[in-house]
């Protein structure tokens, strides 16, 4: 690596020079030739925007690429961080009830839990909206509907339970 300095306006001058060095220094790390085009694309676009701010050289712009790859690298470790924890929260909020439901005594059950509960259930399960959607129709906070269908759950299940008891 060269570490002759380029005038601020003498970008163009030096990129021929610096654009192989600049994207073997990604590729040779990332293995991923799209990645390391993206990369070296945002490295140049960091020098093209500071060309006021002194010399560019070769080395400065692999210390730029070398941020740019770190950046990525801390980004998709964040992503790979919350789908992880939006798997584990859905695995943890899976209703562990496995029994086949009776559908009329399920409908029965349904229709014998108080009212707010059945509208939360209904919009919830049947409708399939999400629970800040179904907040949204009750007119509540999406904490108070979430502790709403714990609680509907439970007098469901224990009054789907009491129905099997008369059959």
């Amino acid at each position: 690596m060269t570490g002759e300095p380029a005038p601020a306006g003498g970008l163009l001058e030096i990129y021929d020079r610096a654009l192989p060095q600049v994207y073997g220094y990604l590729f040779s790390r990332c293995r991923e030739q799209a990645l390391a085009e993206d990369l070296t694309s945002e490295t140049f676009l960091v020098a093209a925007r500071s060309a006021s701010g002194g010399p560019v050289t070769v080395g400065w712009l692999i210390g730029v690429a070398r941020h740019k790859l770190a950046d990525h690298w801390r980004h998709q470790g964040r992503e790979e961080r919350l789908l992880r924890a939006v798997e584990t929260a859905a695995v943890a909020a899976e209703d562990p009830w496995d029994e086949q439901l009776d559908q009329f005594r399920a409908r029965d059950a349904l229709d014998s839990v108080a009212p707010q509960h059945r509208a939360a259930l209904t919009l919830r399960y049947l409708d399939g909206l999400s629970v800040p959607e179904v907040a949204s129709v009750l007119g509540r906070t999406v904490h108070a509907t979430e502790a709403l269908l714990v609680r509907a759950r439970r007098a469901l299940r224990a009054a789907y339970e009491e129905g099997g008891a008369d059959v």
